[in-house]
């Protein structure tokens, strides 16, 4: 009987653990698409050229800050690229 509840027990505490991390994963994997989303908007409508300063890019390391940062890596890579730093 308590071999049986100790499994019970195991496999709830095993699913509330993968619920916990589908759920984190989830939350990263949208920030990354609407980084990408919002980096391809920005260099659609050409929003670094109305202050002056060429379009981001689509290079290697653009679309990897993009996707591991999300909307702030893509507001991290416009100051960069404003301040004259490239990527």
């Amino acid at each position: 009987m308590s071999s049986v509840l100790l499994a019970i027990i195991l496999i709830v505490a095993i699913l509330a653990i993968a619920y916990f991390f589908v759920k984190k994963f989830m939350v990263l994997l949208v920030n990354a698409v609407l980084g990408l989303i919002f980096l391809f908007v920005l260099n659609t409508l050409h929003v670094m050229q109305w202050i002056g300063k060429p379009d981001l890019g689509y290079d290697l390391a653009t679309i990897i800050i993009c996707g591991v940062g999300g909307l702030p890596g893509v507001l991290v890579l416009v100051l960069l690229n404003i301040l004259g730093i490239t990527v």
